[in-house]
């Protein structure tokens, strides 16, 4: 009885530090999506804000963070956050009172890089992130990131 009981409890925290384990150092590597752009990083832009609107999505705003950053004294690399929106899936999210905290995602958002003299595509992995959220949340953020993924196709 002692041994099954010892055993039991064992089981328990093997797996309370399994999931620790994979909370800590495997998901935060998956949250995010990077993919090598085939182009450069001014063709990276045109080409996805083309693809954008030729799948009647909408940029809603494009940020400069290099220009940010320069106007406070501090040079990085260039870093374009682009952020896209279907007012179809924002309606969706809006319309919901129970999903309307997801909105603090919205837009769509996609950052442009360069790094080590390549470009790279990076945003969030809304698959993976979508488990957490309410049916309707889900399958519209869920539907959001597959509909980006396309987007972003002409470049990666």
């Amino acid at each position: 009885m002692k041994k099954g009981i010892v055993t039991f409890v064992g089981g328990i925290i093997v797996g309370i530090a399994a999931t620790f384990f994979s909370i800590l150092f495997i998901l935060p590597g998956q949250m995010f999506l990077v993919n090598e752009s085939r182009l450069g990083f001014d063709q990276t832009m045109e080409e996805i804000i083309e693809s954008a609107e030729a799948n009647q999505w909408t940029i809603s705003h494009i940020y400069d963070l290099q220009a940010t950053m320069k106007k406070k004294g501090f040079e990085v690399a260039p870093v374009n956050v682009i952020s896209l929106c279907n007012p179809m899936h924002a309606h969706n999210i809006l319309s919901s009172d129970d999903d309307r905290v997801v909105s603090s995602l919205m837009p769509c958002r996609v950052a442009v890089y360069e790094k080590d003299g390549k470009t790279y595509i990076s945003m969030l992995n809304s698959g993976l992130f979508s488990r957490f959220l309410s049916d309707n949340a889900k399958e519209t953020i869920k539907a959001a990131g597959e509909e980006t993924l396309q987007i972003l196709k002409p470049v990666i």
